[in-house]
């Protein structure tokens, strides 16, 4: 395997935002993606090359032992982040404000090896669990805001049509913790800024697309990201509450997420492409 498919990505572009995937072990990428020839051990390794962020859908099925974290964090390059999901043992419990024990024992479970790779911490509750602005404001004040000296960032995906409140909007500003925007066909998506960064997860790849969305709506995606980036609201989309004056530049996340996934590193690096290409 020719050593320079693996040199990292000179730092150019907007470094506040960061595009990429959900996970990095699926089979079809092996005929689209990856190299071929790429033994699967070193897939993390390529994929953390091509893309800025990675989202590991595996820590919600049950947490990872440290040298697992501790793996991941040195297969990548300076500047890479992750995104993990947070077990759903914690999120699909009876309530949110008894959940205390398994948010520690998952954030103090070894996420400490995972260093500056460690991005933010997605907590998505499940479709059944609809609004209750007391059980939530319990749980969203139970996260720890600090690992070791090292600042965590924790965003919230919502599933139940009841999150279209702006009570919710309101808490979740309240606690400072972003909301994603899922531009999903079945959940709520929600735009509104409610904390210090921006997070979306792009759910429309279409198999018809070799990038998985059209060029207008990569143009589209990259012109969002740049707003939030620079501190501005997007009245484009969405809402369940007003929308909010500029504010200081922020980090956003986007990731390509379900729908055709054989399609979603293609449109990854396209949407990243596009930001780096545009930023000033």
């Amino acid at each position: 395997m020719p050593a320079d498919l693996f040199a990292s990505h000179p730092a150019i572009g907007h470094p506040r935002i960061r595009v990429g995937i959900g996970g990095w072990n699926y089979a079809p990428w092996r005929d689209n993606f990856y190299p071929a020839g790429l033994v699967q051990r070193r897939e993390l390794e390529y994929a953390s090359r091509q893309l800025r962020a990675i989202e590991i859908n595996g820590t919600y099925y049950g947490a990872q032992k440290p040298a697992t974290y501790a793996k991941w964090a040195a297969d990548t390059p300076a500047g890479f982040v992750f995104s993990l999901k947070a077990p759903r043992y914690v999120t699909e419990g009876k309530r949110l404000a008894d959940t205390g024990q398994g948010i520690s024992g998952f954030v103090h479970g070894g996420l400490a090896e995972m260093g500056d790779r460690l991005g933010p911490i997605l907590w998505q509750l499940p479709p059944s669990r609809p609004f209750d602005a007391d059980d939530l404001a319990a749980f969203l004040e139970a996260l720890p805001r600090e690992l070791n000296g090292q600042a965590l960032r924790h965003v919230l995906e919502v599933r139940h049509p009841g999150f279209r409140s702006e009570r919710y909007v309101a808490l979740a500003r309240a606690h400072r913790v972003p909301t994603v925007f899922t531009d999903s066909p079945d959940y709520p998506s929600l735009a509104d800024l409610t904390g210090d960064f921006s997070y979306a997860r792009l759910m429309r790849s279409e198999d018809g697309n070799p990038a998985g969305y059209a060029p207008a709506e990569l143009d589209r995606w990259a012109g969002h990201a740049h707003a939030w980036a620079a501190g501005q609201d997007v009245g484009e989309l969405p809402h369940a509450g007003a929308l909010q004056p500029p504010a200081p530049a922020r980090d956003v996340f986007v990731f390509f997420i379900s729908a055709a996934k054989h399609r979603n590193p293609a449109a990854a690096m396209a949407l990243q492409s596009r930001i780096d290409a545009t930023a000033s």
